[in-house]
């Protein structure tokens, strides 16, 4: 079901952008927060919302706009992966540069934040500067946000390397949260007063969303989404206080609001902006067509937030104090992974039948499950059995016959030396689709592969790699247990 208005959301987004942007006739650093593009999150919780909603909007500006790619020191060091991706922040930097290159916008740089000396840091450095990339380092500041002093003064801000920009409209945007985007804004502010230059900020964050309520399920999945970075939604004070309206943003952008007030005084003589709120120009709370549509995916994300944290802690066992802070949100929400069908239908398949399990709800709500057997793997299985439903075949009706798995296998173990016999999903697929164009069954259960997208499925055990890619580009919603298959 559809409950977010992408065509509306296109048409009054772009508009509040450009009302904005014609502010600030000279110069507007605009930071983007979340994904300028493959906005998975938004996706998930606002059924509708295209992924590239946002990259759409830029490019009717791409004409008068840059684009400043920034990555934290902290997440080199640390080789922070993009959970929706699964490549780490630094390649991805590469590859949101060549992807806005492809689409015409110009990158002009990157900078990197929160420097300190880093070896791995300055190797990064040298290894875009050999692709001819423009890199600025900006530091990491002593009690930054609370120390206005020291913030705006030679030794916070002016310490940092000035960013040579050539157009009206500077885009701040970066692989994920955390990265300093607001802080690259705040300092360019600084520096293009320093040199005499009159420029404008402004905040396109998509989450929270400021006119929903607090705990609005959309704005509770958005801080599920952030747990590992401690963010807190909170209303915000400022518009309260200035306006008598209760908004919704939080914690850093709140913090961060007397340093950017005192900024901007020292820019104009007086604050464009009374509240943290007012900086933002998100429209995406006026753009829900179908709210309970949207409350109920919201709280299947929330629920799929934690069943990734668990994985994520069975595996690294370091981050326990996420894991705490989503099961405290699902109990603020009321939820338990039992809200979460597939997960009850999994679970209960494997009660039954002593092996691992899968399950998948569809479109129409049916509810299709699969098990570990000796020639296919739970999710495997639950591939074939989800899209023979859809194709209207019998269940008993075997796509891939026997004596074709079986030499699959003895490749897999005797000649590759693996472990694992079980066909994988890539591995059936492949085998159904050298079968379609003899046998009809098999060409109509490769037609319903499309049907998959926006289902829900989950797994009673850790599912490999390969598995959970798959998955991933049939667009299904995947959780698992933090359970290692044995």
């Amino acid at each position: 079901m559809i409950g977010f208005d992408n065509n509306k959301y296109l048409e009054i987004q772009s508009q509040e952008i450009k009302k904005r942007i014609s502010q600030y006739g000279n110069k507007l650093y605009l930071e983007f927060g979340g994904k300028l593009f493959d906005d998975n999150h938004a996706s998930r919780v606002l059924p509708g919302f295209n992924p590239d909603s946002k990259l759409k909007m830029l490019l009717q500006l791409k004409d008068e706009a840059e684009i400043i790619l920034v990555i934290s020191a902290l997440d080199i060091e640390k080789n922070k992966v993009r959970g929706d991706l699964g490549i780490t922040y630094d390649e991805d930097v590469l590859r949101l540069k060549e992807e806005f290159e492809n689409v015409g916008l110009f990158v002009s740089c990157v900078v990197i934040t929160h420097y300190n000396g880093q070896s791995s840091v300055v190797n990064y450095k040298k290894k875009l500067q050999r692709l001819g990339i423009k890199v600025y380092f900006h530091y990491t500041i002593e009690g930054y946000p609370n120390n206005v002093a020291l913030i705006d003064s030679e030794e916070g801000f002016g310490k940092n390397d000035y960013i040579k920009t050539s157009r009206p409209l500077v885009i701040v945007t970066a692989p994920g949260p955390g990265s300093g985007k607001m802080a690259v804004c705040l300092s360019q502010l600084y520096h293009e007063n320093k040199r005499g230059n009159k420029a404008g900020y402004a905040k396109f964050e998509t989450f929270p969303v400021w006119n929903l309520s607090l705990k609005h399920m959309v704005n509770v999945a958005y801080e599920a989404a952030t747990a590992d970075l401690n963010d807190v939604n909170m209303i915000d004070p400022y518009h309260l206080q200035a306006y008598g309206i209760a908004a919704t943003n939080y914690n850093r952008d709140i913090e961060v609001f007397p340093v950017l007030n005192t900024i901007f005084e020292s820019i104009y003589g007086q604050s464009p902006y009374k509240s943290p709120t007012d900086m933002g120009v998100n429209m995406l709370g006026f753009c829900i067509s179908d709210e309970e549509t949207c409350c109920e995916a919201a709280k299947e994300e929330i629920i799929r937030r934690y069943y990734d944290a668990l994985c994520r802690l069975a595996k690294n066992g370091d981050n326990e104090n996420e894991v705490n802070k989503i099961s405290l949100i699902l109990q603020q929400a009321k939820l338990t992974t039992e809200y979460r069908k597939t997960t009850v239908a999994a679970k209960q398949r494997k009660d039954q039948t002593n092996v691992h399990c899968s399950a998948i709800e569809l479109k129409d709500g049916t509810i299709i499950t699969a098990k570990t057997s000796s020639l296919l793997g739970p999710s495997a299985a639950l591939i074939i059995n989800a899209t023979k439903y859809l194709a209207g075949i019998d269940h008993d009706v075997k796509l891939i016959p026997e004596e074709m798995i079986v030499p699959i296998q003895n490749t897999k173990v005797s000649l590759l030396h693996g472990k694992n016999p079980r066909l994988h999903t890539d591995e059936v697929l492949v085998a159904i689709s050298m079968l379609s164009n003899q046998d009809i069954n098999c060409k109509k259960a490769l037609e319903q592969l499309p049907n998959l997208a926006g289902c829900q499925v989950h797994s009673t055990a850790m599912l490999s790699e390969i598995d959970r890619k798959i998955f991933k580009k049939l667009g299904v919603g995947l959780t698992c247990d933090p359970v290692k298959k044995g």
